[in-house]
């Protein structure tokens, strides 16, 4: 039965009058209740991106080492030689955390596995970047406690290894947490698959999980802001099953590397239609599909349900006739549903039946991203608050009186604390490639077969974006580049995942405007193209939007295993040399809102040449086997950095510490400045450091030397190692005491 559509159900549907008008000149009639249901999921933002991809479009997205350019396909791919790519991608699972943390969590990594694997490409690491409120709330103990083990749980079911990420705490995002994932595979040049319907006549297969009425509207439900009404919708929420996903990952691996596949995508936001009518669009085709035929798990499901059922585990494939009985085997092999539910067509249609009466007939390139789907670049306005924010006076804060407590302080700060609550939680050496483990500036994995390996992190301060969301974000690309170098690494490209609140707010879209410029920017500059990602609007709640988010996931390339380097220590008596410039500012800092309570003064800003040539001299030192440890100066600043430094999982160590600065001692110790890092090298080293410096033009200082137990810099601190340990590495535990 197919209701009369009314404006209530257009508006239910998230869809605009403007909108509703346009579905009407696409198809000359009223639509279906199936089709009102495809535009509604594939014109909302989280499918079309129609609020964001005219600014998405600034950024670089190809280049020399790219095989595969920018939204081409489920995940990004970068040559890195020798006949190998990877493929990575990072997604966003924010509003189902928010409201069931550990399926929103879970399910959110099966969904970036499924990109990742659909390329052909075996994945062997991922991360996350996760954002909550205050840990002083139980409530936000619940979500991390629910959304670490989500992530872990299904992670450690798949056999991947989670190996890095990061995590903030903040009041802004204390009703709306973040919850990015990242997944990175490696594949051979010669098996990488494409996401396409080409070849009429082909069939079309649906393979993996059946399909439930979870998830149904998922979409639409991540397109609007979280409110007590929205919450309610919890059949948005996906359930998942990692041990099933694991199963369709070695189906589907198999038939890729027997190229017994013609295009293959995974049922992911808006499941069965986004899958049909992109690859459709994409091979410029069409797709006639029969959802009676569709392997079901709950009785009375009508084609609306199943065309936008977000079921997890699932996929749809084109192939040739003569390969389906092959393909046919190898899923039934795994235990996986395989039917064969349509086929490719020459009409450019998107048709859906329902025991052969069509109940949805829609041009596929009218749905999706770079077709005819609406496209709007929304107003602007700067935040009028914003001037007030920045010309905070730093000079009116008064210098402590004990250096000793504040580098206390900052160590037992939930962001500066140790995530060993969280990463202990995950398997991180499963697979036994793991180089570097969590802890260090990025993971390190070795790639089988090679002597190389990759160097992978996640990067963002929300603050810097908050306060600046320019220099914010090209901070955030040259944290994710410094945090590649100094594990050995050359950086190759990004993906992103960017976190906003609505759109239609006019200061809002000022900071995505601004962020997507930052980025820009910043990528052009490391040439380090963006492969793609996810934009993630309405991130907020009826007190307040996050903190502009701009997750960086950058991965990186280390050509020769003896190159891979780790942030800590390694033996007393080494020197211990900062490559850049001293620190004149507290801005944004967490020393700052330790201090104030305020999140206030100028963000970090970046010279992109000087931060260039620091990258440069260490990586070059690096190579030549100079540098023993090096760790990036972020959150916390130059003191902190070299407390972590100290923190060897292997044995602790201490440093004896000089500083010659004019600036403010603590703005020296505790300004989060970029372009630095501290490295330790052999005392006979010293004089070939200073030659690459010296030809690159890089400044350096020589703070001091590693030491056994103490923790000391001037006069001003002096504090036994294993105490500043112990308040670093057991803060966050101690705050989840007693969760329930």
């Amino acid at each position: 039965m197919n209701p009369e559509i009314t404006d209530e159900l257009i508006e239910e549907h998230g869809l605009s009058k403007e909108e509703y008008k346009r579905i009407l000149s696409i198809l000359g009639r009223d639509p279906t209740i199936t089709e009102l249901g495809i535009f509604s999921v594939m014109w909302s933002e989280h499918a079309s991106y129609k609020n964001s991809i005219l600014q998405l479009k600034t950024l670089p997205r190809s280049g020399e080492c790219l095989l595969k350019d920018a939204g081409e396909e489920n995940a990004g791919v970068v040559d890195i030689g020798d006949g190998f790519a990877v493929a990575f991608k990072i997604e966003s699972h924010n509003h189902p955390s928010a409201l069931e943390p550990y399926q929103g969590a879970a399910t959110g990594v099966g969904g970036i596995l499924r990109d990742v694997f659909t390329m052909g490409a075996r994945p062997i690491a991922s991360l996350n970047s996760l954002r909550f409120g205050s840990l002083d709330n139980p409530h936000v103990k619940h979500l991390l406690k629910g959304v670490v083990k989500g992530i872990a749980d299904y992670g450690n079911c798949m056999g991947i290894p989670t190996v890095a990420g990061e995590i903030y705490f903040d009041d802004s995002y204390e009703g709306n947490p973040l919850v990015n994932v990242m997944t990175v595979g490696t594949i051979k040049h010669e098996h990488i698959a494409t996401a396409a319907a080409y070849g009429v006549g082909n069939y079309v297969l649906y393979v993996g999980s059946s399909t439930g009425r979870d998830g149904i509207h998922g979409a639409t439900f991540a397109s609007v802001e979280l409110t007590e009404e929205s919450a309610e919708k919890r059949t948005s929420v996906q359930v998942g099953d990692p041990f099933m996903e694991k199963l369709l990952l070695e189906a589907t691996l198999e038939v890729i590397k027997n190229d017994l596949v013609v295009g293959i995508q995974d049922m992911g936001a808006a499941g069965l239609t986004c899958s049909s009518s992109e690859m459709a669009a994409k091979a410029g085709t069409g797709v006639d599909i029969d959802v009676s035929l569709v392997p079901k798990r709950e009785t009375g499901m009508t084609p609306y349900e199943v065309m936008l059922s977000e079921s997890q585990e699932r996929m749809l494939l084109v192939i040739e006739p003569k390969n389906f009985k092959k393909v046919q085997e190898v899923y039934e092999k795994w235990d996986l549903h395989v039917v064969k539910i349509g086929e490719v067509t020459d009409d450019k249609m998107l048709r859906v039946r329902n025991i052969g009466k069509i109940v949805a007939e829609i041009p596929a390139h009218t749905l999706v991203l770079g077709g005819d789907a609406p496209v709007y670049k929304r107003d602007t306005k700067k935040p009028s608050y914003l001037e007030a924010l920045q010309n905070f006076d730093e000079n009116t804060v008064p210098e402590p009186h004990d250096y000793t407590q504040v580098i206390k302080q900052l160590l037992s700060c939930p962001n500066i604390a140790s995530k060993n609550y969280v990463y202990t939680q995950y398997d991180h050496m499963v697979r036994i490639n793991s180089v570097i483990e969590p802890g260090s500036d990025a993971a390190v994995i070795r790639i089988k077969g090679t002597n190389k390996a990759l160097a992978m992190t996640t990067d963002c301060n929300g603050k810097y974006c908050y306060l600046d969301p320019y220099e914010g974000t090209k901070g955030a690309v040259a944290e994710a580049a410094r945090n590649i170098v100094c594990s050995g690494g050359k950086p190759l490209a990004i993906t992103n995942c960017l976190n906003f609140g609505n759109p239609y707010k006019k200061d809002v879209y000022w900071y995505f405007s601004e962020c997507i410029r930052g980025m820009g920017d910043a990528c052009r500059f490391f040439k380090t193209p963006v492969t793609g990602g996810n934009v993630s609007f309405y991130n907020e709640t009826v007190k307040s939007a996050v903190y502009p988010t701009p997750t960086i996931g950058m991965v990186g390339l280390v050509e020769n295993l003896k190159n891979v380097t780790s942030q800590f220590f390694k033996d007393v008596g080494d020197l211990i040399v900062l490559l850049g410039n001293s620190c004149e500012s507290i801005g944004g800092s967490e020393y700052l809102q330790i201090v104030t309570g305020k999140v206030v003064g100028h963000a970090p800003k970046v010279d992109l040449d000087f931060e260039h040539k620091v990258q440069t001299a260490c990586l070059q030192a690096i190579k030549m086997g100079i540098i023993r440890s090096a760790h990036d100066c972020s959150e916390g600043g130059l003191a902190v950095a070299l407390a972590e430094s100290c923190f060897n999982p292997y044995g602790l160590f201490g440093v004896k510490i000089t500083l010659t600065s004019s600036h403010r001692l603590d703005f020296v110790l505790f300004g989060e400045a970029h372009s630095r890092i501290i490295i330790s090298i052999r005392r006979d080293d010293l004089n070939k450091l200073n030659q690459i410096l010296n030809k690159i033009d890089v400044p350096s200082h020589i703070l001091g030397e590693v030491i056994h137990e103490r923790f000391i810099i001037d006069d001003f601190i002096d504090a036994p190692i294993n105490n500043l340990y112990d308040l670093w590495y057991h803060a966050i535990e101690r705050k989840m005491q007693n969760v329930q």
